[in-house]
């Protein structure tokens, strides 16, 4: 069982914000009610997928998703880019308060350090481990082959949905790994949102 105290306590030690719930609703509910009429962008994210976070912030918000598709046309990952908040989770956490993303575009992890006033990372406890090897284990053989195997890339990982083969497939995702150690300067505000349930990948 993950020890949520000991992560908050390293994260805002490495000038994180954190928050916790103990369900996606409550979460869905606090970024409902702190997030009102501002560009909101969207990275990849079946965490944010599972909770309908999305449906509910775009009633009110201006906001730009790649995954959804919009009448009329057609958005790509470089509007989120612009957005003055950005949403996303991530692919592991350390309870000693270091953060991974792996990407296979680039766009998520630029967004994940620069050009925004706010990011939210939404994560489960699943996406949770002891430390930094682990997190970095776990991003690689867990959220990396599922992941290809939910995009149905041609990959060692996702037809044997895994482990990773450090591969080198055209249709590899995992070619950007980004670590954050602290809070970078640059950076606007960023806050971990943790939810008390399994979610994404």
């Amino acid at each position: 069982m993950a020890d949520i105290e000991k992560l908050r306590n390293n994260l805002e030690r490495e000038g994180f914000q954190t928050s916790y719930f103990e369900t996606a609703d409550e979460a869905c509910d606090y970024l409902d009610g702190r997030l009102d009429s501002v560009s909101i962008g969207f990275g990849g994210s079946q965490t944010v997928r599972d909770m309908g976070l999305y449906e509910r912030l775009e009633r009110h918000n201006e906001c730009s998703w790649h995954w959804i598709k919009q009448p009329g046309r057609d958005v790509i990952p470089a509007e989120a880019t612009n957005a003055k908040v950005y949403i996303c989770s991530l692919n592991g956490v350390a309870e000693t308060g270091e953060l991974i993303n792996i990407d296979g575009g680039g766009n998520r992890v630029a967004s994940n350090l620069y050009g925004h006033e706010k990011v939210y990372f939404i994560i489960g406890v699943n996406k949770i481990a002891s430390d930094y090897e682990g997190a970095l284990w776990r991003a690689r053989n867990i959220a990396g082959p599922k992941n290809a195997h939910r995009l149905e890339k041609k990959t060692p990982c996702a037809v044997r949905a895994d482990k990773c083969y450090d591969c080198k497939s055209p249709e590899r995702i995992c070619a950007a790994l980004l670590v954050y150690w602290e809070k970078p300067s640059l950076s606007g505000d960023i806050e971990v949102v943790i939810v008390n349930q399994e979610l994404g990948f």
